[in-house]
C-alpha cells in the first residue's frame, strides 16, 4: 500500500510539472512571438528554470510514487538545497537593499532619487553598462513615461509618480528646467541651474528622455528595493512550505527505505 508521503510527493510533483511546462511553453512562445525586449530577456530563463523544475519533480515523482530510493535521494538533494539558497538569498536581499531612499522635494507630491544612495552591489551588478541596455529596452517597451498623462504644471507637481517615473521620465527637479508638459521641458537659456550629467542627458526626444540618467538607474533601484522587500516576506512563507515539503519527502524516502528492506527479509 502507497504511503500518504509518498501520495502526497507523487501529486505534489505532478503539480511541479504541470507548471514547468507551462514555463517552457511560454519561454518558446517568447522566443518565435516576443517583440519586444522583455520578452526575448525572459526566454531563456524561462525556458531553463522549466527544465530544471520538470527533471527535478520528475526524480520525486518517480522515486515516491516507484518507490526507487535513488531517485528521491535526488530530489531531496536537490530541495534542500534550494531551501539554504533560498534562504542565504533572503537575508542577502535584506542587507543589500537596506541603503537608499527617495529624496522629497519641496512643493512636489513625487520624491527623487539618487544613485549614489544605494548600495555598491546594486550598481555594480543590476545598472551596469552592460545590463542597462537591456533595462532600458524593458523601460521603454513598458511605455511607463506615456501613463504620466497631459496634466497642467500645478496638477503634475501635486502627483505621486512612481520611482521610475520620477527619474526616468522627466529631468531633476535641481536642474531648473521648464516644464511644458510631463515628457517635455525646456533647459533655460543660461543652462542648466546645477552642473550634473543628468541636465546635459536630458532630452525631449520620446525614445530618449531620461533612460540614460543616473536618476533613472536610482528609481529603478528604488522600485527593485521595495519589491526585493516583498519577496523577503514571500520567500519566509515559501521556506516553511518547503520545509514541510521535504519533511514529507524524507517520510517518503523512509518508507521506501523500509519497503525495501522488508521485502529482502520476507524473500527467502
Amino acid at each position: 500500500m502507497v504511503r500518504i508521503s509518498n501520495t502526497f510527493i507523487g501529486l505534489l510533483n505532478v503539480l511541479a510539472m504541470l507548471i514547468a511546462v507551462a514555463a517552457m511553453a511560454a519561454g518558446t512562445y517568447f522566443h518565435f512571438h516576443g517583440g519586444t525586449q522583455c520578452q526575448k530577456f525572459l526566454q531563456m530563463p524561462l525556458v531553463v528554470a522549466g527544465a530544471v523544475l520538470f527533471a527535478v519533480s520528475l526524480c520525486g515523482f518517480v522515486g515516491s510514487v516507484c518507490k526507487i530510493s535513488f531517485m528521491l535521494w535526488i530530489y531531496l538533494f536537490v530541495m534542500f538545497v534550494l531551501i539554504v539558497g533560498l534562504l542565504v538569498f533572503t537575508i542577502f536581499a535584506l542587507i543589500i537593499t537596506n541603503k537608499g531612499v527617495g529624496q522629497a522635494v519641496s512643493n512636489r507630491g513625487y520624491k527623487e532619487y539618487k544613485l549614489g544612495d544605494y548600495s555598491n552591489w546594486l550598481r555594480n551588478h543590476l545598472v551596469n553598462d552592460k545590463n542597462w541596455e537591456h533595462i532600458k529596452g524593458c523601460l521603454k517597451d513598458t511605455d511607463v513615461c506615456r501613463s504620466m498623462g497631459n496634466d497642467d504644471a500645478a496638477a503634475f507637481y501635486r502627483k505621486n509618480l512612481s520611482p521610475i517615473q520620477s527619474g526616468c521620465c522627466k529631468p531633476p527637479t535641481y536642474c531648473g528646467f521648464e516644464f511644458k508638459n510631463a515628457t517635455f521641458w525646456v533647459m533655460p537659456k543660461t543652462g542648466p541651474a546645477v552642473t550634473d550629467s543628468d541636465c546635459k542627458t536630458w532630452s525631449n526626444d520620446q525614445k530618449q528622455l531620461c533612460y540614460d540618467c543616473k536618476s533613472c538607474k536610482a528609481g529603478l533601484l528604488a522600485n527593485i528595493k521595495s519589491q526585493w522587500r516583498m519577496l523577503a516576506i514571500i520567500n519566509a512563507c515559501v521556506l516553511v512550505v518547503l520545509v514541510f515539503v521535504y519533511s514529507v519527502g524524507c517520510c517518503a524516502f523512509r518508507n521506501n527505505r523500509r519497503d525495501k528492506y522488508r521485502y529482502r527479509r520476507e524473500v527467502p
